[in-house]
């Protein structure tokens, strides 16, 4: 088999690089207490595109910082009893997509929220301070404040577990039923809701980002999606003084060390030739997870659409 990172049964035993923060879990336990004082201010409007058994709505609300935070939501029109939902997120620069591809969730019997991340493609507001999207930068974002409150992932983090509160309080809506999942940073913020919010029983991320950033830059693979950790060091520490205060900041937002919280089912979905998220890095997240968990391999893929995943995807959900 050919091997672009390490072999598979190394792979397995991959215990990340990287120290967890001596007060990680404090730092994400009073985040989430900043978030319990933030009014969620939700606001529902009917959307322009409808489906004959999915009434569809436009879905904002406050997030943490007061950034105005948008999401498709859609449930069956038809409902006599409250029901499970699932939340999808969106690969990195990205959207929540189109109406028509969380139909088949809503027509067996699921409401859906799809989030645009705050400042990338969609119609998230960055609270930063400028207006429309950012796009690109937001794995460096706050850096420069030495303070792992004003990183920008830390937020959007945040912004997960919001909106799995918003759905759960819908009285249409099981919230004890509640589901995750989306690719790449979409794969990343799946696991962060669930590591923020215990009520997320199925969690499927695929390839997941933001997971061994240490392990990425010694990769050389500080490319493509995590190109911005090289310009960081490239304009901001040349010589690398600061490297190990950089890596430290970041593992705030690693989801390798929010990995041990999560308390769902997760499924992840991991191809073995991935240059853009390296297998091991995803390991890194993987490995340290306590819950019930399955990773399904393809060893001949890389960061790419998967056969059969989103089939497997929607079987899984549907055990919610």
């Amino acid at each position: 088999m050919p091997i672009l990172d390490m072999p598979l049964e190394e792979l397995k035993s991959y215990a990340g690089r990287g120290i967890r923060p001596a007060d990680f879990d404090q730092f994400w336990d009073e985040s989430l207490q900043q978030l319990e004082a933030v009014d969620a201010d939700v606001q529902l409007f009917p959307a322009s595109f409808q489906a004959p058994y999915a009434a569809c709505f436009d879905l904002t609300f406050t997030g943490i910082n007061g950034a105005r935070i948008y999401a498709k939501y859609l449930r069956p029109r038809r409902a006599d009893k409250p029901h499970p939902a699932v939340l999808q997120f969106h690969g990195y620069t990205g959207d929540s997509g189109d109406w028509t591809d969380k139909l088949p969730y809503v027509a067996a019997g699921f409401s859906v929220a799809a989030m645009d991340c705050r400042g990338q493609g969609g119609r998230s507001a960055d609270a930063g301070g400028v207006a429309g999207n950012t796009h690109h930068g937001h794995i460096i974002r706050g850096l420069n404040e030495n303070n792992p409150e004003k990183l920008l992932f830390r937020d959007i983090f945040l912004d997960t577990a919001q909106l799995a509160r918003v759905v759960m309080s819908f009285d249409e809506v099981d919230p004890h039923r509640l589901g995750a999942m989306g690719g790449s940073q979409g794969g990343a913020l799946t696991l962060a809701c669930a590591a923020l919010t215990p009520d997320v029983k199925i969690a499927l991320p695929m390839y997941p980002f933001l997971c061994d950033y240490r392990r990425v830059w010694e990769m050389d693979l500080a490319l493509d999606a995590y190109a911005e950790l090289k310009e960081y060091f490239r304009h901001f520490d040349p010589r690398h003084q600061r490297e190990d205060e950089i890596f430290g900041l970041l593992s705030y937002i690693d989801l390798q060390f929010l990995a041990p919280r999560i308390r769902a089912d997760v499924t992840m979905f991991t191809g073995l030739m991935d240059n853009i998220c390296p297998p091991s890095t995803q390991f890194a997240a993987y490995n340290k997870m306590t819950c019930v968990k399955n990773m399904v391999i393809y060893p001949d893929f890389g960061h790419e659409w998967l056969p059969d995943a989103s089939d497997i995807m929607f079987r899984k959900m549907m055990e919610l």
